[in-house]
Parts: structure tokens; sequence; C-alpha cells
């Protein structure tokens, strides 16, 4: 028996550009990825079914090598479960007694497929499956689009803090910080270095990652994860509900937002409210507004609609794709959207919605030579020790190429 991750088409398309460059279940939720929530509670590996042009990076292997191999061959059952949706035991319990070909279903939602079928692809599984016999599906929570990441992400690090947690005892926090609240309220992993900083555990857990490090003079405010081999700067203010991913390094204040992992914000300036992928910089100062002068909710751009939609939210900060940076002092409006691979500069505040592979600002945008942006990611991840795979390059070329057409207007 495989559990293969499979995207919603169009739960895919409405989280872009987070998902440009990687399968739904590879965004960080809480202290884990969805992946690794589903593999914590299955207590197996995953596998992936998604768009081709990821498999290289994020495999489906059940049926064959690639996907031009896949209309022949035996195979044997396998369950599918939607990679947007998040475990918890009740809902395992329900996938896991699922007989062949029969499918998890909530109205029209696909949450799982229990199936040998030898011809299920990306595009056509959740028709293949909604034809299937349905068994229903009790309450179970799934990210739509990128602002349920940080909305959600409070109540995720509890849930994961329990999960990692349970059993465990903490390594010790040092005499020379202050902690406010229950000392069973952080979690401090081996290696981790915590010296002159105040946490407060009233409002949420705090979990700090293995070899992870928080300077002098921080105050952190849970729910609060730092990741594995990441870093708090010296006096960094943070407000929960935030994570910082692995080998991310963040500075500055920082309220309600999420870190995929290996980016950068290592100074002065405000984040909120937000989403930042992988290999992202933000300069010294780059700020993010959250809040609208009108107090209105907040409109951002839908890669699926191609045009602004609303959120039905008032806090609304930044989105930024993989690879992306900004300049110091640079602006974000509220409800901003960046693309892969963009770098944004200039004074004032750039557009709301800044396509992949776009170069400039507020005075205008001109296209990131593809070339010139492999240079800098290398660069970039070779100061954590990290290669640029082909296959990494080969998801950026189709990247660039799905946004000429928004680069182009």
């Amino acid at each position: 028996m495989k559990f293969i991750l499979f995207d919603p088409v169009r739960t895919r398309q409405d989280l872009l550009p987070l998902t440009y460059t990687r399968p739904i279940a590879d965004c960080r939720l809480g202290i884990m990825t969805i992946r690794e929530k589903w593999e914590h509670f299955l207590s197996e590996k995953t596998l992936s079914l998604t768009e081709p042009y990821l498999e290289a990076k994020f495999p489906f292997t059940v049926l064959a090598p690639s996907p031009s191999e896949r209309s022949g061959g035996e195979v044997g059952a396998h369950i599918y479960i939607n990679g947007s949706v998040i475990p918890d035991a009740s809902l395992v319990v329900q996938i896991r007694y699922l007989k062949e070909e029969q499918a998890l279903i909530d109205g029209t939602h696909v949450i799982a497929y229990h199936s040998a079928k030898p011809q299920l692809n990306y595009e056509n599984i959740e028709a293949i499956a909604a034809s299937a016999d349905k068994v229903s599906a009790g309450s179970y929570s799934k990210i739509s689009f990128p602002y349920d990441i940080f909305k959600m992400n409070g109540a995720e690090i509890v849930k994961d803090f329990e999960l990692l947690t349970k059993g465990r005892v903490s390594q010790s926090l040092s005499e020379t910080n202050t902690l406010l609240g229950d000392a069973s309220h952080i979690f401090i992993e081996e290696g981790a270095s915590v010296e002159c900083s105040t946490f407060n555990v009233k409002g949420g857990p705090i979990y700090i990652g293995r070899d992870a490090e928080i300077m002098e003079g921080c105050l952190v405010r849970g729910p609060f994860a730092l990741g594995d081999h990441a870093g708090l700067k010296m006096a960094a203010k943070i407000y929960g509900a935030t994570t910082v991913g692995p080998h991310c390094r963040v500075g500055g204040e920082v309220s309600n937002g999420v870190f995929f992992g290996y980016s950068n914000k290592g100074h002065d300036g405000f984040v909120g409210n937000s989403v930042i992928g992988e290999w992202c910089n933000l300069g010294a100062d780059t700020n993010t507004s959250n809040l609208k002068n009108n107090y209105g909710n907040v409109d951002v751009w839908n890669y699926r609609e191609g045009k602004y939609v609303s959120t039905g939210m008032q806090f609304h900060g930044l989105i930024m794709g993989d690879h992306s940076k900004s300049s110091i002092n640079t602006m974000f409006n509220t409800g901003t959207v960046v693309g892969v691979a963009a770098n944004v500069f200039d004074s004032g505040f750039p557009d709301k919605f800044i396509p992949s592979f776009t170069w400039g600002g507020a005075e205008g945008v001109e296209t990131f030579r593809f070339d010139k942006a492999l240079e800098v990611a290398v660069r970039m991840m070779e100061r954590r020790h990290v290669e640029l795979t082909q296959a990494d390059i080969d998801i950026l070329k189709v990247v660039f190429e799905k946004d000429k057409i928004y680069r182009a207007k």
C-alpha cells in the first residue's frame, strides 16, 4: 500500500505562486509541512501526484518512472489523499478503512480515494474518484488560498507542538532568559542556543528546533515555531502566530508570518500576515502593510481568476514565491503578491501583483533574464551548502514561461 498526496487542480491554481515550485502538501503550516503531518500520522513516506513538470523533484513512482510510461503494467491498490487537507487522527482512521474503489467525499471535494486504476493522473483523479463508491467525510480542515496559511497557522502550531513533543523532554531553558507562563508550553530541541531573551507562552506554545539559535534580546510571544538550524537575530520582536522555517534568519518585527525555509529577513522592518516562500531575501527595512488606511477588506491577485479578488479579510500582508528578493527600504502595499524569482527595488510602492522573473519596482519592471536569475539562486544556495539541481532549473524554466503572459502586460 502506497499513500500518494494529490493536488486538486483548482486549489493548486488558487495557491499560486507558492505552488509554482512545489506540490500543495509541501507548503509549511504550523511547525511542519502538510506532507510531514501526513507522514507523522500514517507512519509512512508519501509520494506526489501533481503537475508533470514537478515530478522529477517530487516523484510519483507507483505506476511507472515517467508520465509517458503510465498507460501499461499492473499496479497494486493505493490510497490517494488530497494534499490540501490537514490530517487528524479521526480522518486518518476513515482513510485507512476505505475499501478499494471507495472515495472519501465532502460535497464536491475528494478527500481520499482507494484505487488500483492505472490511468489516474493529476488532471483526472478528482473526476474518476467522484464516480466511485462514496463515503461521507467527517470534519476536517484544508487550505484553499495562500492567506489560509497564516490564518490557520496558530491552531496548527498548537496541534504540531502536541504531536512533536508528546512523551518527550525539552532541553532546559537557560536562566539568562525570562519565561512568562507554563514551562511545559516551551520545547527546545537538542543543540539549540537560546540566551537572554523573553518568551511569553500564555497565548500559545513556543517550539525551538534542533540547532536553532535565538540571539540576545529577542521578545517572542507564542504560538511560535522556529525550525531546525533557523535563527532569530538580536532584539527581534515576534508576535504569534508565526513560523520561521528551517534555515531561515529573521530579525526586526514579525506578526503572524510564515517563512517556509531557507529565507532571510535579517534586519529591521515589519512583516505581518504574510507567507514567504523558500530562498527569499527581504532587504533591510523592508516593510509590508497588512491593513488598509480605510480598514476595508483586502483584494489580492488570483492566478486562476486572472484578476484581483476579495479575501473578505481586513489583515493581509505579502505573499512571496520562492527565490524572490527585495532591496533595502522596499515598501509592499496591503495584499501584495510577488511571484517566483522576482527582484523588487525602487522607491515607492510597487504594484500589488509582481509577476515571476521581473526586475524593478514602482517605476516599472522588465524581465529578469533567466540566466541572471539562476546565477543569483546558485550563489544564495551555495551559502547554505545546497545545490541548485537540474530538476530545480527545469521547474524554474517552466515558471519563467508560465508567467510570460503577465510580464507582457
